[in-house]
């Protein structure tokens, strides 16, 4: 799988405002800005994010996926939007 591929995954399962996947084929980083943070906590963000992944977890397409999460207000608050 490829940084892209990743990423077209996560995007057609959560409305993303601005992500980011850095990876070396089974060893990825994210960083999501999606609305659908907004009132959830760092585990639920997660949680979503995986929800969207299904099975790819479980059969080691994707071995590890180390997140940054956050909401549009979040990521504006850090200069980043």
């Amino acid at each position: 799988m490829t940084a892209e591929e990743l990423q077209a995954i996560i995007s057609a399962g959560l409305r993303c405002e601005h992500i980011e996947v850095t990876g070396d084929g089974r060893h990825w980083s994210a960083v999501i800005v999606s609305p659908e943070f907004d009132g959830k906590r760092a585990i639920q963000r997660h949680q979503r994010v995986y929800a969207t992944l299904g099975s790819r977890m479980h059969t080691d397409e994707v071995h590890a996926l180390s997140m940054k999460t956050h909401t549009p207000a979040e990521w504006a608050q850090a200069g980043k939007a």
